[in-house]
């Protein structure tokens, strides 16, 4: 998968949750998470969207890390979403698919970067 799907995966999940959202109820409690999954959500698109345009391999690690917390953060908002019965486990699980295939893409990422660069300062 090359970086342009990538990125266009992550844009296309922040989509999906934002409409999502729009369909929770109006409660303190749906308003607090609704704001929390947003901002992690649209982070890991832009985030990603940073790392392509990183100056140097430290700094695409280090975008790809908060991409990587910020997936995870997202996972979590979905799951208390699910427990707290706002919307039931076969609305969601799509959702937590792709975020749980996104966050393995990136942990694999980071780690294959982390192995390249450490075979090319031992070269």
């Amino acid at each position: 998968m090359n970086k342009e799907m990538l990125k266009q995966r992550m844009k296309s999940l922040a989509v999906r949750i934002i409409h999502m959202t729009e369909k929770m109820p109006e409660s303190q409690t749906a308003l607090v998470i609704r704001n929390q999954i947003i901002r992690s959500v649209t982070s890991i698109a832009a985030n990603y969207s940073a790392s392509c345009r990183a100056k140097s391999t430290r700094d695409f690690i280090n975008k790809l890390k908060i991409v990587e917390e910020e997936t995870d953060e997202t996972i979590f908002w979905l799951e208390l979403i699910e427990e707290t019965g706002i919307f039931h486990p076969e609305q969601l699980n799509p959702l937590k698919t792709e975020a749980n295939e996104l966050l393995s893409i990136i942990v694999a990422s980071i780690k294959t970067v982390r192995q390249n660069t450490s075979k090319n300062r031992k070269s």
